[in-house]
């Protein structure tokens, strides 16, 4: 399941910030927006093979769990975010990634075919045994899942109930800035909380419980980091609003380079 180390190591840097500021003043999608529904701007080639592929965990799959107001937690800002970010990887690294995203569901056991595995909105995540069970073992064998956009206790408390059924007892710990996750290709010692639109321009203001970012983790019986979490902090609404002039660039920055680190690290780890 992993990457040849050497490959992703030698990744070369092209200017993250110098690339993401040129995005932002061209004021214009990549691939479409979310309500685009042209066939003309989506990608083509989307059969070749390549080493990562972005792949979203699709939760709440026949169990009426994962919806707000009729809208399901688990697409929040898809497709755009996997596309923009997809982009940047392909701008920025070496890493021979495939060119459009993958929807990967709960209850398939087509998760073993997708090393690395982003879960958005992960504070609204409801689990059966089936899928814990199936999870567990996804990251037995190598697996890395990234969960994203948990705001407060209220969504951490739902968090913990999910992460307790694929690992029973298991210790979720803060990250330290000496952890190699931080350092496989960019060094992110100063890291700072990366806001969803709804905190920017959407009216919406932190509550005391919202307003520290967390950046944590769950190791398997190696130490190796297998479930990453970035907690009061919305890293996929950076990568969807990365063409936006309104977003804050050392925010959209730091998203990018943190999605980097995290394939890196999942794919050689």
């Amino acid at each position: 399941m992993k990457l040849p180390t050497l490959i992703l190591i030698a990744a070369l840097l092209l200017g993250t910030g110098s690339w993401l500021l040129a995005l932002q003043r061209q004021g214009r999608l990549p691939f479409g927006g979310d309500d685009d529904d042209d066939a003309s701007l989506m990608p083509t080639n989307t059969n070749q093979r390549s080493e990562w592929t972005f792949a979203r965990y699709h939760y709440g799959v026949g169990q009426g769990g994962g919806f707000f107001r009729g809208f399901q937690r688990w697409a929040a800002d898809y497709p755009k975010s996997d596309r923009q970010f997809v982009m940047g990887v392909r701008r920025l690294t070496r890493i021979d990634t495939h060119i459009t995203e993958q929807v990967v569901d709960a209850n398939s056991d087509a998760i073993f075919d997708w090393p690395w595995i982003f879960v958005e909105d992960a504070g609204a995540w409801s689990i059966t045994r089936p899928e814990a069970l199936r999870l567990r073992e996804y990251l037995q064998r190598g697996g890395f899942i990234f969960l994203d956009d948990t705001h407060g206790d209220y969504e951490w408390a739902t968090l913990l109930t999910v992460t307790n059924a694929i690992f029973p007892g298991r210790r979720i710990e803060d990250l330290q800035n000496n952890d190699e996750l931080f350092h496989v290709l960019y060094d992110l010692d100063k890291r700072f909380q990366i806001p969803g639109t709804r905190f920017i321009w959407g009216g919406r203001g932190y509550s005391s419980d919202e307003a520290v970012p967390k950046w944590r983790g769950i190791r398997d019986d190696q130490g190796r980091i297998v479930i990453a979490i970035a907690h009061n902090s919305d890293v996929g609404d950076a990568w969807e609003w990365a063409d936006s002039p309104n977003y804050p660039e050392p925010a959209m920055e730091l998203a990018y380079q943190i999605g980097i680190n995290y394939i890196i690290y999942g794919m050689t780890h």
